[in-house]
């Protein structure tokens, strides 16, 4: 993953205001709390702790936290973790957060974690399989037996029916920002090429032009499936990722939810 998401950074979270992050963790918070295993081997002060893989601005880590948790926040662009330090110095949660920049690839702690989350389809921005099958591996490496792994990822019929070829215009303050879709048709990935065009008003009010460029794909559940088994999880369940329910034809988010195995 080359990508910084330099410019992408300084507009996320005005371009992702639809999102209720209280709300999905809230959401992701009750489904730990279904799922937690009475088996999960931790010491007690390991169990509250919970890693956010690919924790852009930290929107999310921060949630979590306020509900309770030890939280790590992980991500490999200095840009993101820029705007989720301003996230923390404003948070009256002190110390529950803390950020690291690593690449998710080699993700390297200092001892392991009763639940991993890696939300909002950053799965699908890894370029390659091999890539998820080495995020999965380490994040076995790194969980207790017992432990959670939740991710959500896009699915295909998203890509093809909703993000295909599509362009969407947003007016930001003191900014607008084209995002343009163009989808390769190519079964099973079906990858998207997203581009973002920010038009920021300068003093003079004048525009400048900054552009980011990156890519989503589609990796199929037997993929995903097969790469939790070789890294030591069960595949608990999959929900739609937006209501949470079961998913239809037509879900465009799914959430997995898997365990790791004691016996590993």
């Amino acid at each position: 993953m080359t990508e910084s998401y330099g410019v992408f950074a300084d507009y996320y979270d005005a371009l992702t205001q639809n999102v209720n992050y209280a709300a999905r963790a809230a959401a992701i918070h009750q489904l730990i709390t279904v799922y937690t295993s009475e088996k999960l081997v931790a010491c007690e002060n390991d169990r509250g702790l919970l890693l956010d893989l690919a924790c852009g601005t930290g929107s999310f880590s921060e949630e979590m936290a306020k509900l309770g948790w030890e939280v790590i926040g992980v991500d490999g662009s200095d840009d993101m973790l820029m705007q989720a330090y301003e996230k923390r110095a404003e948070s009256p949660l002190v110390g529950a957060v803390q950020y690291l920049r690593q690449d998710m690839r080699k993700l390297d702690l200092y001892g392991t974690v009763s639940v991993t989350l890696c939300m909002l389809d950053s799965i699908n921005h890894l370029p390659a399989a091999t890539d998820v099958r080495q995020v999965f591996s380490r994040v076995g490496l790194f969980t207790n037996p017992g432990g959670l792994f939740l991710f959500d990822v896009n699915t295909a019929y998203k890509h093809c029916n909703v993000l295909k070829d599509q362009c969407f215009v947003y007016d930001l303050p003191d900014c607008f920002c084209v995002w343009q879709n163009q989808l390769a048709d190519k079964a099973p990935h079906y990858p998207v090429q997203i581009r973002l065009d920010f038009f920021a008003r300068q003093q003079n009010q004048t525009y400048r032009r900054m552009s980011e460029v990156f890519t989503e794909q589609i990796y199929p559940h037997e993929m995903l499936q097969a790469y939790l088994a070789e890294s030591g999880f069960s595949l608990l369940n999959v929900l739609d990722g937006d209501s949470f329910d079961a998913p239809t034809e037509t879900s465009q988010r799914l959430l997995y939810i898997a365990r790791k195995d004691t016996e590993t």
